[in-house]
């Protein structure tokens, strides 16, 4: 019942995170012509599950455990074997904090500068401080290196900061695609080039999810089933009716809350806090299902 659990949870979370991805996909989709329209839905399937979403925690599990090398932790990741899941729980702390932060600071990010619906009372509020953000982040990685520094762990510390550089390396190019997207919607672009901008795009947005992903398990044939079957989900939403996905308006706000929590999970359990298994999955269940019935409510008062 937990692998289920896992399973559902992460497909759950790989869709929310990727709303806006599968509506920047309807939009460029709509200016191209038919045949590459297919060609990006077949071929960007394989692309978005099979590479992205399959080698991603591959090599994320390598950078935390380079002494395997490449074929040993692709043998481990499927491997039933005690002493290998003990080695990967062992430097797992190091992947659990550079991916926390990353996540904490996505969500600050959402909450004080980028546009959206306001679902929850405060949220105006914090909207309206953005001059705030970067004061906020750079005092939380402060404290975090701080209380790594009084465990004594170079390792954790060095962490810490690998998760600030890759938010800000993320960042910086979504900040530059968005750009790109206003260029696209305008014309003058080839469809290569469109399916070329989708491809780029959907991989620094699958980052999100597979790094979240590492807060419900390390299990790696778990994160390849869960997070490609939410991608295939969201790939058949873009195809069928991405109108009536942007009508639950409050969605992205689940989702960024979904991925605070995630991420302080992440973080404490590197500090070597016990987090039950099920936890994650749970609250993202709870969260998104909160955020979705009052998108529901929302979407009957607008009519």
């Amino acid at each position: 019942m937990s692998l289920l659990l896992i399973v559902v949870g992460l497909a759950l979370f790989e869709i929310i995170t990727s709303i806006d991805n599968a509506v920047i996909n309807a939009e460029v989709l709509a200016t191209m012509s038919q045949k590459a329209r297919r060609w990006f839905l077949t071929w960007g399937i394989f692309f978005a599950v099979f590479v992205m979403r399959g080698v991603l925690p591959f090599l994320i599990l390598f950078a935390t455990n380079p002494s395997m090398g490449l074929s040993g932790t692709l043998t481990a990741a499927f491997s039933n074997d005690p002493a290998v899941a003990a080695s990967i729980q062992e430097s797992s702390h190091v992947l659990l904090i550079a991916g926390g932060v990353f996540l904490v600071f996505l969500f600050f990010h959402w909450l004080f500068l980028e546009p959206k619906n306001f679902g929850l009372k405060g949220e105006r509020f914090f909207h309206a401080q953005g001059a705030w953000f970067y004061a906020i982040i750079s005092l939380l990685l402060t404290g975090i290196v701080f209380f790594a520094f009084q465990k004594d762990e170079p390792l954790l510390q060095f962490g810490a900061v690998v998760g600030s550089t890759a938010f800000f390396i993320i960042h910086g190019f979504r900040t530059y695609a968005e750009e790109q997207e206003k260029k696209l919607l305008k014309g003058g672009m080839s469809d290569v080039a469109k399916i070329a901008y989708l491809e780029v795009l959907d991989a620094s947005f699958s980052i999100d999810g597979v790094i979240g992903a590492f807060a419900f398990t390390f299990a790696v044939p778990l994160i390849l089933i869960g997070n490609g079957l939410g991608a295939v989900v969201l790939r058949q939403l873009t195809i069928s009716n991405i109108d009536r996905i942007k009508r639950y308006k409050f969605l992205k706000n689940g989702a960024m809350y979904s991925i605070l929590i995630l991420g302080t999970v992440m973080i404490a359990d590197s500090f070597g806090f016990h987090i039950p298994e099920w936890l994650s999955p749970v609250a993202t269940f709870i969260i998104v299902g909160y955020f979705f019935y009052i998108s529901i409510q929302e979407a009957k008062k607008e009519k």
